[in-house]
């Protein structure tokens, strides 16, 4: 079950809560975020290169969008990002989201809707719930009265989406096709597998099979499409957050980690703590639609 792999940090970025990793093949570029510090990162991997932007405000996520954009999702709401400019533009609210609540996760679909979270800013209310982002009209549609939101995540047919509540340590999934969501359904119950750890940000590889970080659990997990435990990767850091597959083939797994729960000896058990990390991954994702603005 468990793949022995070589994992490598890539960027010593000391994310306080890093997450939103994916890659932009436009560009050859690896995005993410460090929510807690306001930063949207860029690693290049065929130099090296890398820099952060300061965000208005905590940033959740980032997606590629046209126009050469990316859709953002901050604490109070949906901005675009010109990244030639480096300039935020508010796009709008979030409408009905307390303003105790921010954005978390987000991922498009075939279609190129954005589908997102939002959760307690605090981690303790269930005031968090999923929506889609449509072609410039926001609709709540998912499961809702969750603290803390995570994925989507969309397989390539686009014809399933992954939800998941972190704190219940479940993932759903339920049917989607172009016009909407079906009932959210119990796919994995992490908690009885991993009883002290949590699932985070899921992503759906070429083969069909979910992967997600695990919250101190040190690890990456991967899940047959019936929702079977079948594979994990140890991660040099023990609070994992996001998984993404880039590269020009697909085939590397980029993860991003935390460090906001650590203590000044669990840095030193993970000195690695908060960095992007990169492994060469036994199967390959696929090609992510870029998001619809209007």
């Amino acid at each position: 079950m468990e793949i022995n792999l070589p994992v490598r940090p890539v960027l010593a970025a000391d994310s306080k809560l890093g997450e939103g990793v994916l890659w932009d093949a436009e560009r050859g570029i690896v995005w993410f975020v460090d929510i807690k510090r306001h930063r949207l990162w860029h690693y290049d991997p065929a130099t090296g290169s890398n820099a952060f932007t300061q965000a208005p405000e905590q940033i959740g996520w980032a997606i590629p969008a046209e126009g050469g954009l990316l859709l953002c999702g901050l604490k109070d709401g949906l901005y675009t990002f010109d990244p030639e400019a480096q300039r935020f533009e508010k796009l709008g609210a979030v409408p009905g989201e307390p303003a105790t609540n921010r954005l978390n996760d987000a991922c498009t679909d075939p279609w190129g809707r954005v589908w997102f979270g939002s959760m307690d800013d605090a981690e303790g209310a269930a005031s968090g719930r999923f929506y889609v982002f449509d072609r410039g009209e926001i609709r709540a549609a998912g499961p809702a009265g969750i603290a803390i939101t995570n994925g989507p995540a969309v397989n390539a047919a686009g014809d399933r989406i992954y939800f998941t509540d972190t704190g219940a340590q479940k993932i759903m999934v339920a049917d989607l096709t172009p016009s909407g969501v079906g009932e959210a359904r119990l796919f994995a119950d992490t908690g009885a597998l991993f009883p002290s750890a949590y699932p985070d940000g899921p992503v759906v590889d070429a083969e069909d099979h979910v992967w997600t970080g695990l919250y101190l659990g040190g690890r990456v997990a991967r899940f047959s499409p019936d929702g079977e435990l079948v594979a994990t990767i140890a991660m040099p850091a023990r609070d994992i957050t996001k998984m993404a597959f880039g590269g020009a083939a697909l085939s590397t797994g980029y993860v991003t980690s935390a460090t906001k729960n650590m203590s000044a000896d669990d840095m030193i058990a993970f000195p690695h703590a908060g960095s992007l990390f990169a492994f060469d991954a036994p199967v390959r994702g696929f090609a992510q639609a870029r998001a619809k603005l209007g």
